[in-house]
């Protein structure tokens, strides 16, 4: 009782008995009414023309009244009365079981002694019985009244078939409507199904499941969305995944190096003091890197849970010169030449900290891959209605079945060279995500004379900033 099938199939059925309902009582009332009205009238008439026959008359007797009633045309009545004017049946048309002589009290022989014309109208046993009577008046005084009865089983049997017929056609358009309705429901609840079934297939973990649903009506369109959105859900799950696997091997190369040289340290007996300090800072370094692998996650989870700083107007160039002055350190002890140039109105919307992050991590890529011997130029300039940062390098460039990945979580493209570097794998990814959340984009080339070009592009923002 609870499924939409039977809820859609109920309505239908309600629906239909009461446009059935309306169809087998409306038509038959307007009938009745106008076979009601049509024969009042006619009846009335009838009467009418027997009291004007009657009306010359100055006292009615049997053999005057029937004389006066001879002249009246066949009527087709089942009954005429004349009464006098006390109810004194003087004529009766009715050869068997005259009422002559006998006193008639019917309520419209009544009604016409009183002076007032009375006319009615039924219709039961197949049949329509009418009556009708009317004064019959000599200078404005009551001598009698004319009664007349109609049994009509002609048009009861007209307004009879004409039930039937209505009935059949009733029958005949419920079981059409039955069965449309009860396909479709079905066809209805089919889709339904079909969608419900694919919800409790991707509910569970199956990803790939899709819902098959044909048409292009509404289920069908959500159907379609709702593909849309499992081909992005499993998109996602397959990065979460990716991800996840990433991070725990991240996390475990670091965890791993610290365990051994500290088993080391335990298990090896006289063990001198160069050695001991030189794997004490061996698992120093492993440490920070487990440091800054972390801190990189936390990055990543509060740019993914859309936890941002409110944004400001930030004038790009002061923080690019901070991060020259602190990575000129690191080139020279790279042998790397690092240099910079800026020209027109950079200011942008968005945080120190995240400018900060984006050139740094930038920079210091390329001096950690270009080489010793190399150089990096870093550009920042205003073009239409973007600030643009170029940072490029004379390195070995990125090979070109690597581009389109360079922006994924943990994804390297010399995986022993940068975990020899100190690289987390993440910096890039950082950049991608910070970026395109304030509105901008990030995209890396190759050099035609060798090298890598990453070019960051951010909305400008009129006026300047901090």
């Amino acid at each position: 009782m609870h499924s939409l099938q039977f809820r859609i199939g109920l309505s239908y059925i309600l629906v239909l008995l009461g446009v059935l309902l309306l169809l087998n009582t409306y038509p038959l009332l307007v009938s009745e009414d106008l076979v009601f009205h049509s024969k009042t009238v006619n009846l009335q008439n009838s009467v009418s023309v027997m009291v004007n026959s009657l009306s010359g008359l100055s006292v009615l007797t049997e053999e005057n009244v029937a004389d006066a009633m001879s002249v009246v045309e066949e009527t087709g009545l089942s009954r005429i009365l004349v009464t006098d004017s006390a109810g004194r049946v003087l004529y009766d048309t009715r050869e068997t079981d005259s009422a002559v002589g006998s006193y008639a009290l019917y309520t419209e022989i009544v009604q016409a002694l009183m002076g007032e014309d009375a006319s009615s109208c039924t219709y039961r046993g197949a049949a329509f019985r009418s009556r009708a009577s009317s004064p019959v008046l000599y200078q404005n005084q009551i001598i009698g009244a004319v009664y007349a009865y109609e049994y009509d089983t002609d048009q009861a049997a007209l307004l009879s078939g004409l039930q039937e017929n209505l009935l059949r056609l009733s029958a005949v358009a419920g079981v059409l409507v039955l069965a449309l309705s009860l396909i479709l429901s079905k066809a209805l609840t089919r889709k339904i199904g079909l969608l419900l079934t694919a919800i409790q297939k991707v509910r569970e973990g199956s990803y790939s499941h899709r819902a098959d649903i044909p048409g292009r009506d509404e289920i069908a369109r959500i159907g379609r969305e709702f593909n849309s959105l499992t081909d992005r859900l499993q998109t996602t799950e397959a990065a979460r995944r990716r991800f996840v696997s990433d991070a725990s091997h991240e996390l475990k190369t670091p965890l791993a190096a610290i365990r051994l040289l500290s088993d080391s340290i335990i298990q090896t007996d006289c063990i001198d003091l160069d050695t001991t300090r030189e794997f004490v800072s061996d698992i120093g370094r492993e440490a920070e890197r487990l440091s800054r692998i972390t801190e990189d996650l936390l990055r990543l989870t509060r740019l993914d849970s859309g936890v941002l700083e409110p944004p400001a107007a930030v004038e790009v160039l002061p923080v690019l010169e901070q991060v020259m002055r602190m990575m000129n350190l690191v080139a020279q002890e790279k042998n790397v030449d690092l240099t910079y140039s800026a020209s027109g109105d950079c200011a942008v919307l968005g945080t120190r900290d995240e400018i900060h992050q984006v050139i740094y991590n930038l920079t210091d890529n390329a001096v950690k891959y270009c080489g010793s011997g190399g150089s990096v130029q870093v550009s920042l300039f205003s073009e239409k209605e973007d600030v643009v940062l170029t940072v490029a390098d004379n390195g070995g460039g990125i090979p070109e079945a690597d581009l389109p990945r360079i922006f994924e979580r943990f994804y390297r493209v010399d995986k022993a060279r940068s975990r020899a570097a100190g690289g987390t794998g993440l910096g890039l990814a950082i950049v991608s995500d910070t970026v395109k959340r304030r509105g901008g984009a990030v995209e890396a080339a190759n050099r035609p004379g060798g090298g890598a070009l990453f070019t960051v592009r951010w909305p400008r923002l009129e006026g300047g900033g901090a």
